[in-house]
């Protein structure tokens, strides 16, 4: 997939790829290993790998883990305990040997009997119905263009499992904009096809968006060879294509939910074309009884060679739509598009019976960002006449992370809003921009919060600590996706008669996770008559707009906020809408509950509110409304935000049989894998904390899963074994008993 920087077309000429870290080096034929464009894969293939959940007490300090060397083995794991996100070659290896760290397995013979990390790499999280509330501006639309983006979360060697003990690390949360997410990368030095890994489809599937795994047949300047196609469209000796049947297996057994297939390497011929279509209608045809889709990018053509379309015409047409019908679901249109390409290829999908939304127009960001010139109206116009014309394909947002020298938690979310929302940080007063169409000014927002019980403390998955009830239980960085809550999708709708004050994810302190919403600004005194000035005015209040809900109240619903003041005393109210908007951009008709008592600034707090009054209505939104008193700036922070019923308060069960699989021991510290078997009952994920001799917990981890691995233990002084603990945790973050083991020393 070559990249011109405007969306142009221009000659096939490709723009040099950033730096990549060193390989072992491989015969010529190979090529490079890494580059950064589709037509060139993500960069990292020697990349070292940031260490797991930090499992040790917050003083400890753990080496990073040693480096490990290469190997042929098709089936078998790399030396060491630490679980990667898989990835193959379709059947036959390159010649030589892998560089550092990089695994070369053939997928013809993987066996998920025989997958060692199979537990660590599984994910749990059922795909999420949604809905689409009424947009919060006049100018997104819902029905029409969709968005998909193909986002490199790692490298594709060691890229880990669950998470690691860094919170630098690309947490994606804007996913009420998302139709679809490829796991991108892939290179002709490590493997071609990736599975996701846990985290990211977890967190994915609570959102409601599907996650695709990539196939990607590197162009033969990047190490491309036929052989690699050949291996993935082979027939069997009963007609049947067992690569497909792999893939299916491999997306069924992961939890995922489909493949992006981007065939970019030359020299083909109408035969192999012919043959790669019928693969793509035999895993589809595989797929489809399991839910599973596929998305076709546009690169080899019917002649069987690579010729970038830029759009959806005659020779590309039978990889998506062919005289039996369906090929591909979508298909993901070069960046070599013209207006007049778009337009045609709209046409074009609607003669043949597929609606012109199942064509991506791509979009690369991956280095100006926001700053990409693109022929916006060919593609998203905003004249309330004209249709969208195609849906949007996004070629590395993690622009918005990786451009930054600033990599902390507050710097990254502060740009990826901007991105995701536009200038003006709030969806509902969408700024004009000269450059930059943010998907919120474009497409309706969609939310899977449907049902009680409903709870989000504002962790986004990554953070410089970990808290739990207000309070740190571990001082390590780290980052997993799968423990991100369901955020608002709206960030940030803010009502005021004053000056906008500043709303933003905060990392210096939480409720529970790693982040919380802080509302911080000077508030502006309101002008009311009297005659004389009242000594302390009241300021004007704020509307913060959260979660676009579906939930059905009862006449023993709860709502509870659990919030903090750093200022003077603030009054808090909750908003639930019962009612939708009147149409796209009006006000939302909140009913205000609450309100007398007043956060005065001593710590966290629990405010509850008793929904009875609403009982057998829905709540279509939910907000918080502050007031302060006097000229002090507002500093308030949501940690928590929970609706339910309280007839339903049990504790989720424990798991049960907590134990060591595996330990490899150096000095005083040692690396473990440990398991647990599910509890029984609806589970939100599972946490690990450590038991030290002085009776204090640290937290060493969380996932979604069953196993978890820690880099490094420390011995604590002089004890005899380390203990451990494993809860279940449910969907208001009530923690069931633990279930403990021990490892001595």
């Amino acid at each position: 997939m070559a990249v011109p920087d405007d969306a142009a077309p221009r000659p096939p000429a490709r723009r040099p790829a950033p730096p990549t870290p060193p390989v072992t080096p491989h015969p010529p034929a190979t090529g490079p290993a890494r580059r950064s464009l589709l037509g060139a894969a993500v960069a990292g293939a020697a990349a070292l790998p940031l260490p797991a959940l930090a499992a040790r007490p917050a003083t400890a300090r753990t080496p990073a883990a040693p480096s490990t060397p290469g190997r042929r083995d098709p089936a078998g794991p790399p030396a060491g305990l630490a679980p990667y996100a898989s990835y193959w070659f379709p059947d036959s290896l390159p010649p030589g040997e892998p560089g550092p760290g990089v695994v070369w397995r053939s997928l013809a013979r993987w066996s998920p009997n025989g997958d060692p990390d199979l537990a660590h790499n599984t994910a749990t999280v059922p795909l999420a119905p949604r809905f689409t509330p009424v947009p919060a501006n006049g100018s997104a639309r819902a029905g029409q263009a969709r968005i998909s983006a193909l986002v490199s979360f790692g490298p594709t060697a060691r890229n880990p499992s669950q998470g690691s003990a860094t919170a630098d690390h690309y947490a994606l949360t804007h996913w009420a904009y998302l139709d679809e997410l490829v796991f991108w990368g892939g290179s002709s030095g490590e493997g071609l096809v990736l599975a996701p890994n846990a985290p990211v489809v977890d967190a994915a599937h609570r959102n409601g968006v599907p996650v695709l795994g990539n196939v990607f047949l590197p162009p033969v300047a990047y190490g491309g060879d036929l052989r690699w196609t050949r291996d993935l469209v082979r027939r069997d000796a009963l007609g049947r294509f067992p690569i497909a049947e792999k893939l299916v297996e491999v997306a069924r057994t992961y939890g995922f939910d489909g493949w992006f297939v981007n065939a970019e390497t030359d020299g083909g011929d109408s035969e192999l074309a012919t043959r790669t279509r019928e693969f793509l209608r035999a895993l589809r045809a595989a797929g489809e009884p399991h839910g599973l889709r596929i998305t076709w990018y546009d690169a080899m053509n019917s002649t069987g060679r690579v010729g970038w379309q830029g759009a959806l015409n005659h020779l590309n047409q039978e990889f998506f739509e062919d005289r039996a019908g369906r090929v591909a679901d979508n298909l993901f249109v070069d960046f070599r598009w013209t207006p007049e390409g778009l337009a045609s290829s709209g046409t074009l999908a609607e003669s043949l019976g597929r609606s012109r939304y199942e064509l991506w127009a791509a979009v690369d960001l991956e280095s100006r960002g926001w700053d990409t010139p693109v022929r916006w109206d060919a593609i998203l116009p905003r004249e309330p006449d004209r249709d969208h014309v195609l849906s949007l394909g996004l070629y590395r947002p993690e622009w918005t992370r990786d451009h930054l020298a600033d990599r902390s938690p507050g710097a990254f979310h502060r740009a990826d809003d901007r991105l995701w929302t536009g200038e003006s940080l709030d969806p509902s007063r969408p700024a004009p921009e000269a450059l930059w169409r943010a998907p919120a000014t474009t497409v309706a927002d969609r939310s899977t919060v449907t049902a009680l019980p409903f709870a989000c403390s504002f962790n986004t998955g990554h953070g410089l600590r970990w808290y739990e009830d207000g309070g740190a239980v571990s001082d390590t960085a780290w980052n997993h996706l799968g423990l991100q809550d369901r955020l608002p999708g709206r960030r940030w709708v803010v009502d005021t008669d004053g000056p906008r004050p500043e709303v933003a994810l905060d990392f210096t302190t939480a409720w529970r996770g790693g982040s919380s919403l802080l509302v911080s600004g000077a508030p502006t005194a309101r002008t009311e008559p009297t005659a004389r000035p009242a000594p302390t005015p009241p300021t004007a209040p704020l509307v913060i707009g959260l979660h676009s809900t579906r939930l059905p109240l009862t006449g023993s619903s709860l709502a509870e906020l659990v919030h903090a003041s750093g200022a003077g005393p603030v009054t808090v109210e909750l908003g639930v809408a019962v009612r939708e908007p009147a149409g796209p951009g009006e006000p939302v008709p909140y009913t205000w509950l609450g309100g007398p008592d007043r956060d005065a600034g001593h710590g966290w707090r629990t405010s509850r509110f008793p929904l009875a009054r609403l009982a057998g209505k829905t709540a279509y939104a939910l907000a918080v409304r502050i007031t302060a008193r006097g000229e002090e700036p507002v500093s308030w922070r949501l940690g928590a935000l929970s609706v339910r019923d309280t007839t339903a308060t049990r504790h989720p069960s424990p798991p049960s049989h907590l134990r060591v699989d595996a330990s490899a021991r150096r000095g005083e510290e040692v690396e473990l894998r440990l398991s647990w078997r599910r509890a029984p009952g609806p589970v939100r994920h599972y946490e690990l904390h450590r038991l030290l001799p002085d009776g204090a917990r640290s937290f060493l981890g969380g996932t979604c899963g069953t196993a978890l691995h820690l880099p490094g233990v420390t011995r604590a002084g002089r004890e005899r074994a380390a203990s451990f603990e494993v809860r279940a945790v449910d969907e208001l973050y009530a923690v069931s008993a633990p279930t403990v083991t021990r490892l001595p020393w």
